[in-house]
């Protein structure tokens, strides 16, 4: 009886990695829902993240972003997460709260403002070799509102002139991801509105500059598997931020809004090899969680993954192949939606139990008492949150 051994040999060779903000409290521009036991400051971060890793086996590195999670030494932050088996991830900078940068950051008409961007991403650097961190991860807000508001070719030049002094900075086992948004907070124009404008800045730093793709940063209809599959084609996809969108961000848990746009791109990894041992492609998710709990949603997430990744290891290529060689429009189709249509959850049980760990993350997690412990524990100072 085949036991798929070598779809599971895949899962448990691909990292998730979970985003440190994500356990905050986090929301809509509306109003954030504070929650009991939520982190106050990286440690405790850290401890959630090692607390995810430990139910899933899937997450083993923990994203930062600066200054939501600046420590005063980062080795030491680094050395309580590799006490908790999970690593330092990449490390987000944040060139979009100040009140300087309302114009813009890195494509600021002020040279002082550009100057203070460019040290924050550079302090990023430092804090990527204090930590071990290999990534880089940067999105910009940079934009304009109105017809004239600023030069659109001298913002592309600051902003290419920005990203090729960090580049140069970058240690040889380190490489940048250029993240990019179709819109907000800027609405006339965004200086990195799409996969292509990220994709030909990349081109021009060299080999270690990858596009970033977040799952809810399209226009609508936008066919992402399309995209991936180019990027990688050209050794420029670096990475994922995983989210689910409904209307105009990336609010939502990956796989909660589209499931079946989530497997189709993870057919698209599987086909081009980017899936399992040796790959470079960085799975990341980039979620905020209002009105759910933070750690159950972050299992909830890599299990949201791992399923869509199961079933796109289930395609049959070889009926693939044969039915696109035969111009066999349905069947084609048909071996995507069969596999699609599988049911995973048994299989997937069975690899966690395998590797000692629970069939049900998320049971076992509400089993632990770990939530009802750092609502006891994590009482007094200041939450962490969106912005802090």
């Amino acid at each position: 009886m085949n036991d798929h051994a070598d779809i599971k040999a895949a899962l448990r060779a691909m990292p998730i990695e979970t985003p440190s903000w994500a356990y905050g409290n986090s929301g809509t521009r509306f109003k954030v829902f504070t929650q009991p036991g939520v982190p106050r400051d990286a440690y405790e971060k850290v401890a959630d993240a090692a607390m995810v890793h430990r139910l899933t086996g899937a997450a083993p590195s923990v994203a930062l972003h600066i200054p939501w999670d600046r420590v005063d030494d980062y080795t030491d932050l680094a050395r309580a997460a590799k006490d908790q088996g999970i690593a330092i991830g990449a490390i987000n900078p944040n060139v979009f709260q100040d009140n300087d940068y309302k114009l813009g950051s890195v494509c600021h008409p002020d040279p002082a403002v550009r100057r203070k961007a460019l040290d924050h991403l550079l302090e990023c650097v430092d804090i990527m070799d204090a930590t071990g961190s290999t990534i880089l991860s940067l999105w910009f807000a940079d934009g304009t509102n109105y017809a004239g508001q600023d030069s659109i070719a001298a913002r592309q030049d600051r902003l290419a002139a920005a990203l090729a002094r960090v580049y140069d900075r970058l240690g040889p086992h380190q490489r940048m991801l250029v993240e990019y948004k179709l819109f907000e907070p800027h609405f006339y124009t965004m200086d990195l509105p799409d996969w292509g404008t990220s994709y030909a800045h990349c081109v021009a730093l060299g080999e270690r500059a990858q596009v970033l793709v977040d799952t809810g940063h399209h226009a609508p209809g936008t066919n992402i598997e399309f995209l991936v599959t180019v990027l990688r084609r050209f050794g420029k996809l670096g990475g994922f931020h995983f989210n689910s969108r409904n209307y105009a961000d990336d609010d939502l848990m990956v796989g909660a809004a589209d499931p079946f746009q989530l497997f189709r791109i993870m057919h698209e990894l599987v086909r081009t090899g980017a899936i399992g041992a040796g790959s470079e492609v960085a799975f990341m998710l980039d979620q905020c969680h209002n009105l759910e709990a933070k750690v159950p949603a972050l299992i909830r997430s890599v299990l949201n993954v791992q399923e869509a990744t199961a079933k796109a290891l289930f395609v049959d290529a070889d009926a693939l192949a044969a039915a696109q060689a035969n111009g066999d429009v349905l069947a084609a189709h048909a071996v995507l939606t069969d596999a699609f249509s599988t049911d995973v959850r048994p299989l997937l049980a069975q690899m966690r139990t395998e590797i000692g760990l629970d069939p049900d993350p998320v049971a076992a997690y509400h089993a632990s008492g770990y939530q009802q412990r750092i609502e006891a524990e994590r009482v007094g100072g200041s939450q962490a949150g969106w912005g802090a």
